[in-house]
C-alpha cells in the first residue's frame, strides 16, 4: 500500500477525473476527485493540498473521517469536509497539510 503520509499533490494528478469508493459506511458511497489544489508550504515534503472530491445528493455524509478505496492509492482514510452542494452532487474537501 503506498504511503498516504509522504503523498504530494502531484500523487493524485493521475487520478483526477476518476471514481473512489467509500467503504467505511453500510452502502459503499461512490466519489470523483474533481480537483487537486497546492496550497503553498506545509508539513509534508511538496506542501500542502487539497482535495476536491464529489459524491451523489444523497447520502449526504456528515464532516468525518472515511476509508477511502481506489486503485491506484489503495485504501486510505481521509478526513472529508462538506462544502458544497452542486446539483450534480455534494461536493467534499480534504486537505493535507
Amino acid at each position: 500500500m503506498i504511503d498516504f503520509h509522504k503523498m504530494t499533490a502531484k500523487s493524485f494528478d493521475p487520478i483526477v477525473g476518476t471514481q473512489a469508493t467509500i467503504v467505511s459506511l453500510d452502502a459503499e458511497v461512490r466519489v470523483e476527485l474533481l480537483e487537486v489544489k497546492q496550497l503553498g508550504s506545509g508539513e509534508r515534503e511538496g506542501g500542502a493540498f487539497s482535495l476536491l472530491w464529489q459524491g451523489p445528493t444523497a447520502p449526504a455524509l456528515p464532516q468525518a473521517t472515511y476509508r477511502i478505496a481506489h486503485e491506484l492509492i489503495g485504501e486510505q482514510d481521509v478526513f472529508l469536509v462538506p462544502v458544497a452542494n452542486k446539483t450534480a452532487g455534494i461536493q467534499y474537501e480534504a486537505i493535507f497539510t
